[in-house]
């Protein structure tokens, strides 16, 4: 589906191509989704579900990837104490406290080290293969095509627990055959965190705590945006992601390179400084997504796109279908 200039059209995945120019730059998303669930045995003999949420930051001597703390989700009958034991594999790793609706955890190894080789891939709780320990579908196991299947082809930098959804439309044929025809690409990092499927239960969205996420822009895809720009290029986000990403990182002035996180909540008034274009997936109602693609291509338009893909039966979520969007002041 194709939302441009006020009007909709419908089309197949690589109809995209003639929505794109020479001279546009299409931004990805590389971060790799880790095996961030674990299933768990308390020292007092209950079950335990765990979901990484992030890996916390390693001392000045240890790379990230060997850091053996994090932030994560657990799924227990009763809240976790300082010091109680959660047994993976014959393997122990130690409750360290409490940061707000996470658990800081311990591991007896890399905490990426230590998923590879006892987790399974996550998915999205509306994704059911079969049920979970509990009966839950939220818990249930992705089947072995999942393994391969969510992940984009440009995934490079572990750390995220769910896919950029947007980005599972392209192939590497796709791609080349856009970069043959004048389609620059770029890359970002973020690293999407469990919190992303969060719904938004406030009335008052000023009073909604939305969830942090860490990011990392190269040198090099900053140059990349303003030679594209000053040369009247339109930059293409692919998903919301690269939109978190690209806008946060602008929040405070002119874009830059290097790793932050943030918080940012996009919501219809937002002024975007950086994107001008979106290809996204359609979102689950209520959530932090929806509302971007709202801000980002006004409420109205969006609105009557939803309808109009309600009625012709598009597929929604990580599997499903997508569009492309023109920014609404544009």
């Amino acid at each position: 589906m194709q939302l441009t200039e006020g009007s909709l059209s419908h089309g197949n995945f690589p109809d995209l191509s003639q929505q794109l120019r020479r001279g546009d730059l299409l931004v990805l998303n590389d971060t790799r989704v880790v095996k961030a669930r674990l299933h768990a045995r308390k020292d007092t003999g209950g079950g335990a579900e765990i979901l990484l949420e992030r890996v916390l930051p390693a001392p000045n001597d240890v790379t990230p990837t060997q850091s053996v703390d994090a932030l994560c989700q657990v799924r227990v009958s009763k809240p976790l104490k300082t010091g109680r034991v959660l047994r993976v594999g014959g393997a122990e790793i130690v409750c360290q406290g409490r940061q707000a609706e996470f658990y800081h955890l311990r591991f007896p190894t890399p905490v990426f080290d230590f998923l590879q080789q006892h987790g399974e891939l996550p998915l999205p709780p509306y994704i059911e293969r079969g049920s979970g320990p509990q009966g839950d579908a939220a818990a249930a196991s992705a089947a072995p095509l999942d393994e391969e299947r969510y992940q984009t082809v440009f995934a490079r930098k572990p750390g995220a627990v769910a896919a950029p959804t947007a980005g599972l439309h392209f192939s590497e044929d796709f791609l080349h055959s856009l970069q043959q025809q004048g389609v620059g690409v770029g890359h970002v990092t973020l690293h999407v965190g469990a919190g992303t499927f969060q719904p938004v239960r406030k009335q008052d969205l000023s009073s909604h705590l939305m969830h942090e996420e860490h990011y990392e822009i190269s040198p090099e895809v900053v140059e990349q945006i303003q030679r594209t720009k000053a040369a009247g290029g339109r930059v293409i986000a692919v998903g919301t992601t690269v939109i978190r990403t690209l806008e946060a990182a602008a929040a405070q002035g002119a874009l830059g390179a290097g790793k932050g996180a943030t918080r940012l909540f996009i919501t219809p008034g937002f002024v975007f400084q950086v994107v001008d274009c979106l290809v996204t997936n359609f979102h689950l109602p209520r959530s932090t997504l929806m509302m971007l693609v709202c801000a980002f291509g006004g409420f109205d338009a969006v609105m009557g796109a939803y309808a109009e893909a309600v009625k012709a039966q598009y597929r929604f979520f990580s599997y499903g279908d997508a569009m492309f969007i023109e920014r609404a002041d544009v």
